[in-house]
Formats: structure tokens, C-alpha cells, sequence
């Protein structure tokens, strides 16, 4: 069978990248929130001064991507792993030592920029370097490494954090990332992919390689950012103010944990389908779409207080995510080439990093405001449905360019 050949021909490479993203699940929002609550009652914070500080935090990590990210333009994988992993673990090894506010601030920094930020930009930009033809499928079955953190470890560090403390809890972080993930993940990374005689041949088109300068100045390039920030931006919401909304409807925090694996396996059915549609259709096709059923979930999480709700959530968000899991590490190549691709995902990143702190900033203070939580979550929706209608002339336009080209 095609998949089957394409795994074991490309087991080294699509391991890399999914280690590379399962572990970055030590610097995202969703892991990170779980210590949300000891955090607030250590340091007397409240909602909207720690997400203040999140948010500095990430926002201070996202000016400084920019500067790191062109490294995976220059350098080869295994060197920016044998950087990125260890920094990781130092930023892990932080939180568990932080006792001020000064040092609990770095540690964010430091999670957020190379987990979130360097670990996952450095995996996306590598699979579509290393894949052309099948990126999109190369892309979904490396991005189920993040799935799969998502599956396992939100219920693993509830279940830590009970037994041995939140402060242990990052202690075996730290060490997981040093003895596991650096060596494994240099050895699967330490030869780069060349075009192999088994590769179809791309399709028909091939998209000149833009600078970083000239896509900045590409009004498109920021209509499509509309439709990518949303899963950041509203998915990091929700996730670091989960403990807040597990108080406010009378749930229990190991309920919310526990959608985590539904969310997961959501994500890892869609992510598989929308690799296989973006080789065949591509991603532009898709863009306009993938945020309605997030749309719908968020409406359905801000207007129903039953405890079902959660997993129908996490289920509609669940096939968003998958959507952009894929959209993210194929549709850029897809529009700008891949020869100055880790520069300009950098900025990309940065973005999104942006937009991942500006939401728990912002709804931490509206909180702290005594704007209604759920009212917020409702008005999420109702962009998702606003930015999917704009898509559609965002999308018959870059069309148009590649016509034209």
C-alpha cells in the first residue's frame, strides 16, 4: 500500500517531527494552564494579573522568535535541536524553581518561546523542507505528535501534580526533555531528507520562493493571517482559563482533563483527512471552512452549562484543529516557496504567539472587569463564523494570483 511504503520509507524524518511537536507540549497554553491555579494561590495573582503576566511573557517571546527562527533556514535540524530541546528544559527547570515574580516571568518567557515558539516552528519548517509533493500528509502525520501530548499529557500532569506537587511535576519535565527527547530526537533528525526516487512528482505550478520583506508587504499575507490566528488565539483562551470556567459551572477540573483525549483524537482523525485534501485540493480550498465548527463549539461551550457540553466542545474544536494543524505547515509553502520559509514562518510564529497571549490577557482582565466569562466564549463564535465569510474573497484572489503568475 502508497501510505504504507510512504511510512516506512520516512519513518526517521516524520519521527523527528513528531517528537519535536510532542514534546513542545511543555511550552503550550494548554499544559502550562494546569499549574494555573497553584500559581494564582502561591504568588496571590488574580485571573487578570497572571494573564497579564502570561500574556508579557508570550508577547516578550514573540519579538524574540523573529531573531531565532531563520536559524532552521541556515542551520540543519539536528544542530537547532541539540539548541532548542535543552532550552526547553532549562525553561522547565525554571518554573519549578521559580519563587518570585521576576523569575516565575522568565520561566513563561522561556516555555513559550521554545516550546511553543522555537519547538514547533522548527517542525513545521523542516517537514516542508524535507516534502513536497505528499507535504500535506507528511505535515498531518508529524503534527499527531502534538495530538497525541494533547491525549496523554494533560491527565499525566493532573495526576503528578496530585502525587509529587506541580513543582516536582516540572522537575520531571526538565528531565524527560534532557534524557529523552535530546537524544532521540538529534539521532532521528541528524540526516536531512533529500527527493527521493519513490516521490511523485509535485503538481504543476511551482510557486516562486518570496523574501520575508516581500511578503510583509503582500496585503494577502495578512487576510490569511485572519483565518490562522483564531485556533491560537481562542484555543490558548479557553485553556488557560479553563480552571476559571471549571469554578464558574460547578465542574471538576478532572472532567475538563479528561475531554483533553477526545479533543486529541478529533484532531488526529482530521489531521490525517485534511493532509490527504490539501495534497489533492490544497490548502487555499480549505481555508475558508475550517473555523466553523469551532464557531459552533464555542457557541454551544458559552450558552449550555451541562458537563456534556465540554466534550461536544472539544470534539467541534477538535476537527478545527486538525484543519489547521495541516493548513499551518502546508499552506505557506503552498503561497511563498519554502527557500526563505523558516524566516518567514518565524514571523508567522511570532504572530501567532502574539495572538495566543493577547487572548488570556485580555479575558483575564475583562473577567477581573466582571464581564461574563461565557458571554466572551460566545463572542469567539461569532468571529470564527465573521472571519470564514472573508476568507471566501481572500481565497478567490490569491487564486487569481496564481493563475496570473
Amino acid at each position: 500500500m502508497p501510505f504504507i511504503v510512504f511510512l516506512r520509507d520516512n519513518a526517521r524524518w516524520l519521527g523527528g517531527g513528531f517528537l519535536l511537536f510532542f514534546f513542545s507540549s511543555f511550552g503550550q497554553t494548554f499544559l502550562i494552564s494546569l499549574s494555573a491555579g497553584d500559581i494564582r494561590r502561591e504568588y496571590a495573582l488574580s485571573h487578570g494579573a497572571f494573564g497579564s503576566l502570561y500574556m508579557a511573557a508570550t508577547l516578550a517571546s514573540a519579538l524574540t522568535l523573529p531573531r531565532l527562527g531563520h536559524l532552521v533556514d541556515h542551520y540543519s535540524a539536528k544542530k537547532v535541536t541539540l539548541l532548542v530541546v535543552p532550552m526547553l528544559a532549562l525553561a522547565a527547570a525554571c518554573m519549578a524553581l521559580s519563587r518570585h515574580i521576576v523569575a516565575l516571568f522568565v520561566a513563561v518567557y522561556l516555555l513559550r518561546l521554545f516550546g511553543q515558539g522555537m519547538m514547533s516552528h522548527t517542525a513545521f519548517t523542516v517537514m516542508a523542507r524535507w516534502f513536497s509533493a505528499q507535504r500535506g500528509r507528511a505535515v498531518s502525520l508529524a503534527t499527531l505528535g502534538l495530538n497525541t501530548g494533547e491525549a496523554l499529557l494533560p491527565l499525566a500532569f493532573v495526576a503528578l501534580a496530585a502525587s509529587v506537587g506541580w513543582r516536582n511535576t516540572w522537575w520531571l519535565a526538565a528531565g524527560a526533555l534532557l534524557l529523552l527527547a535530546l537524544p532521540v530526537i538529534a539521532s532521528l533528525t541528524a540526516v536531512e531528507r533529500a527527493p527521493q526516487a519513490t516521490d511523485p512528482a509535485a503538481r504543476a505550478g511551482t510557486v516562486r520562493d518570496w523574501t520575508r520583506a516581500e511578503v510583509l508587504r503582500d496585503p494577502l499575507f495578512y487576510g490569511v493571517m485572519l483565518a490562522m490566528m483564531p485556533p491560537a488565539f481562542i484555543g490558548n483562551t479557553i485553556f488557560f482559563h479553563q480552571v476559571y470556567l471549571v469554578e464558574l459551572r460547578g465542574w471538576s477540573l478532572e472532567l475538563f482533563a479528561s475531554s483533553f483525549t477526545l479533543y486529541a483524537v478529533m484532531t488526529i482523525v482530521f489531521t490525517l483527512v485534511s493532509g490527504q485534501l490539501i495534497d489533492r485540493i490544497s490548502g487555499r480550498v480549505l481555508l475558508p471552512f475550517y473555523l466553523l465548527p469551532l464557531g459552533l463549539g464555542l457557541l454551544l461551550l458559552g450558552s449550555v452549562e451541562a458537563p456534556w457540553i465540554v466534550f461536544a466542545f472539544m470534539a467541534l474544536y477538535g476537527v478545527s484543529n486538525g484543519f489547521s494543524l495541516s493548513l499551518y505547515g502546508s499552506l505557506w509553502p503552498e503561497i511563498y516557496g519554502v527557500k526563505h520559509l523558516g524566516a518567514i514562518r518565524a514571523v508567522i510564529v511570532a504572530v501567532l504567539v502574539f495572538a495566543s497571549a493577547t487572548g488570556p490577557g485580555m479575558a483575564g482582565l475583562l473577567i477581573d472587569a466582571g464581564v461574563s466569562y461565557p458571554a466572551l466564549i460566545v463572542a469567539l463564535g461569532v468571529y470564527c463564523v465573521l472571519i470564514s465569510v472573508v476568507m471566501l474573497r481572500v481565497v478567490r484572489r490569491l487564486k487569481a494570483r496564481s493563475l496570473a503568475a
